[in-house]
């Protein structure tokens, strides 16, 4: 079942578990050629669903805000936008998942993915020194900073950033739903807000 994750008064997400087919899908779902071409390119069958499921709840989130969905677009740094819109929006799939963030007035970034052990073997190159010794390598703390660094990494939308070294998330106790992140470059820092849920595969995260 669609689960709406209401967030705040201006920002609402969505996560989908995915059981329709790719004509389902497609059927009446606006795309622009740009979105057909990027569709074309995709040949893994699996993956071609999630793109398109993505889209579908980012239209269900528009359509519940009582505004028509008219498609996407992307930037020069691939980060999606609404057609005709505003509004900031996120997308994330994986396995079997689907899920969409709107929010009316800032950027915004989400992230879902499973808990897997193979998040060990990124520690390296994703955690900074203090924030790999927090995390004890146990695996729910690694998939917490990877999903949050994923959204924070999404609502920048631009290139030349590195987890380790831009991308920051303060110590958290086990189960919290409330992070609190950074975006610092040589000539600026933004504090932001991480909501992270356990939800769907494992857990989801919106920056915000």
């Amino acid at each position: 079942m669609t689960l709406s994750i209401p967030i705040t008064s201006e920002c609402v997400a969505v996560l989908h578990p995915i059981t329709e087919d790719e004509s389902t899908l497609r059927a009446n779902l606006p795309l622009t050629i740009p979105e057909q071409a990027d569709l074309a390119g995709i040949s893994h069958p699996a993956q071609r669903v999630e793109w398109l499921a993505c889209r579908a709840a980012i239209r269900q989130l528009v359509e519940e805000q009582g505004v028509v969905y008219t498609g996407l677009y992307k930037d020069e740094f691939g980060k999606p936008h609404l057609l005709n819109s505003s509004w900031h929006i996120s997308l994330s799939h994986t396995g079997g998942w689907a899920a969409a963030v709107l929010h009316r007035t800032r950027p915004v970034g989400i992230d879902i993915e499973p808990i897997r052990d193979q998040f060990r073997r990124v520690v390296p190159r994703v955690l900074s020194e203090s924030e790999i010794a927090h995390a004890e390598g146990k695996p729910s703390r690694l998939a917490v900073y990877w999903c949050a660094k994923e959204a924070l990494y999404k609502l920048y939308g631009k290139r030349q950033l590195t987890f380790r070294e831009h991308l920051h998330v303060e110590p958290f106790a086990d189960g919290a739903e409330n992070l609190t992140g950074y975006v610092r470059l040589p000539d600026q820092e933004a504090k932001l807000t991480i909501r992270c849920f356990q939800a769907g595969p494992g857990l989801l995260a919106i920056a915000f």
